[in-house]
Formats: C-alpha cells, sequence, structure tokens
C-alpha cells in the first residue's frame, strides 16, 4: 500500500466535531488537550468548537490529533496534501512545523483574514460542470473576480467582489456551467482581495521555525512539495493565489504511485474530490469513532 494523507480545510466543519474521538480516544484527548493548553483555550467546550473564530484552530488540532492515532497504526505516508488550511495540518504532521506554534499562527492567521476580509469584502462561489481554463478565461474579462480553487475537473471555485461575482454568473453559465453556487464563506480567500493578511502573515512567519519534514507535503500554490526556505513565502502567497487540489492529487499517483488516501478532519470534500479525479484510488476519511472503527477494520490494524 502506498499511502497519502489528505488534510481537510474549513467548510465541512460539524457542530461538536470531534467530541466523540475525545472521549473514548487516549491519544485524541491528550492531542486536544495539549492544543488548549497552547491555546489557553477550553477545546472541550461545546461552544468554542462551534465558535467560527476559533475554526481554523479546532480543525487544526482535530486533524493533527486523529493522524496521531493512525501514525502508530498504518504505513508511514508517502506524501501528503492538505487543501488551504488543511496545509497547516500536513506540514504538523511532517514534522516541518511544531504543534503549538502552529496552533498560534493559524489562530493569528484567521484573525489576518478576517480583517482582510471586512476591508475588502467579497464571497466565493463554485462553478460546476464548466472547463477550468474556460472559467479561467471569463475571470480575465471581469475586473474583480478570480479563480479561487481548481478542486477538479468538474469545480473550479471563484471569489472576489460580491458585485463581480454576481455579474459573471450569467456569462458562466451561458458557456455552459450547470451551476453557480454561493458557498457560505465570510471572507474572498485565495484572491487578492487578501493581500493585506497576505503579508501580515508573511511578517509573522518570519519568527517562526521550520524543519525538514519527514515526507513531501505538496502545495496548492506551487504543486511542489513544501522546501523550509521557501515556506513561509510560500504559506504567505497561498492567501491570494489559487489553490491546485486537483493538480495535487495527480501527482501524488504520478509521482508517489500512491493508492490509498485516508482524509483527516471534518467530512469528505477531499475524498470526493480525490475519487472524482482518480477513480481507482482507494479513499477513507476519519472524523468520528464510526469512521476510525471503519479505517482500523478495512485496513487490519489494531484499535486502542
Amino acid at each position: 500500500m502506498k499511502l497519502a494523507y489528505l488534510f481537510s480545510g474549513q467548510g465541512s466543519q460539524f457542530a461538536q466535531m470531534g467530541m466523540d474521538l475525545y472521549r473514548t480516544n487516549a491519544t485524541y484527548r491528550a492531542t486536544i488537550d495539549e492544543a488548549a493548553t497552547a491555546l489557553q483555550v477550553d477545546l472541550t467546550e461545546p461552544t468554542v468548537w462551534d465558535d467560527p473564530a476559533q475554526v481554523q484552530v479546532v480543525i487544526l488540532a482535530m486533524s493533527y490529533a486523529i493522524y496521531r492515532q493512525l501514525t502508530t497504526q498504518l504505513p508511514a505516508p508517502v506524501a501528503a496534501v492538505g487543501l488551504s488550511l488543511g496545509e497547516y495540518s500536513a506540514l504538523v504532521a511532517s514534522g516541518a512545523l511544531d504543534f503549538a506554534a502552529a496552533l498560534r499562527l493559524v489562530r493569528d492567521r484567521s484573525q489576518y483574514m478576517a480583517t482582510a476580509g471586512k476591508q475588502h469584502p467579497g464571497k466565493l462561489a463554485a462553478v460546476l460542470k464548466l472547463n477550468p481554463q474556460r472559467v479561467t478565461e471569463l475571470c480575465e474579462d471581469y475586473a474583480g473576480v478570480y479563480p479561487a480553487n481548481y478542486n477538479t475537473a468538474r469545480q473550479t471555485v471563484i471569489g472576489g467582489t460580491s458585485e463581480a461575482v454576481t455579474a459573471i454568473q450569467p456569462q458562466l453559465l451561458a458557456a455552459g456551467a450547470k451551476r453557480v453556487v454561493p458557498l457560505a464563506v465570510a471572507v474572498a480567500s485565495h484572491t487578492p482581495l487578501m493581500e493585506s493578511a497576505s503579508k501580515a502573515l508573511f511578517k509573522r512567519l518570519q519568527a517562526e521555525r521550520f524543519a525538514a519534514p519527514a515526507f513531501p507535503v505538496i502545495s496548492n500554490t506551487t504543486n511542489r512539495p513544501f522546501t523550509v526556505e521557501q515556506l513561509p513565502t510560500t504559506l504567505a502567497n497561498q492567501l491570494v493565489k489559487p489553490t491546485h487540489f486537483q493538480q495535487n492529487l495527480l501527482q501524488l499517483v504520478q509521482n508517489y504511485h500512491v493508492d490509498t488516501v485516508v482524509e483527516l478532519g471534518p467530512g469528505t470534500t477531499l475524498s470526493k474530490f480525490a475519487k472524482q479525479t482518480v477513480p481507482n484510488l482507494v479513499t477513507y476519511h476519519v472524523d468520528t469513532v464510526e469512521t476510525l472503527q471503519q479505517v482500523q477494520a478495512a485496513l487490519q490494524v489494531r484499535s486502542e
């Protein structure tokens, strides 16, 4: 088995996610408690887990806690990919970034993004079943709207000012898009509207120390493995440049011969993208006690 982990981004979180794992899994519980100490926040309090202002650190803590449980039970991954926020989880898992430092960094990243969103309001929308290149071409004809996420050959997310995202929709539908679906997000991430957040994050990253990752973590922004030297620039650029998750998945298969992926963190979004992009991939996800047990049974590992 050639295993890769996919680390969830923001958008698929659910109420009280991970609390069943916290109650029943010692490794998971210890990791969440470690995160709570680092942040000086009670992460067992439901109002914290459900707070939009805390969601990025919650997803990071949850994803890494699940990774810690599985890493002693499964073969070492040959590579990993995280979507947007999920890159921080992947970097922590690889040893490139300290867990406590990453939590504080992601907390600040969330604040930078919120501030930029207030200064430059915007929105995102998913364009379904239209060639990504055609979406890109149409965006070039409209000021204030940009490709934000190249998720699959059948889904590209666009972002920008509310006016521009609304104005381009008739052209996208006329070009053949089946639907253009507004996303429930507060900021137009991965577009130039996040420039002030990107600059603040780059300055913040100068204070961090990075190590060589134990396994390759492929960047959404460059579609190449992160390097220690380029980590600050790449993570800062991620806020203003589009993600290329489809290409990341193809690289996992073509360059690392991955045949099995396990998505860690809330939801099944990345597993679905993986199946749509590489149909013969074996995919799993873990975000509850039940799904953890399913993966343990399917891959014949011992449970805690």
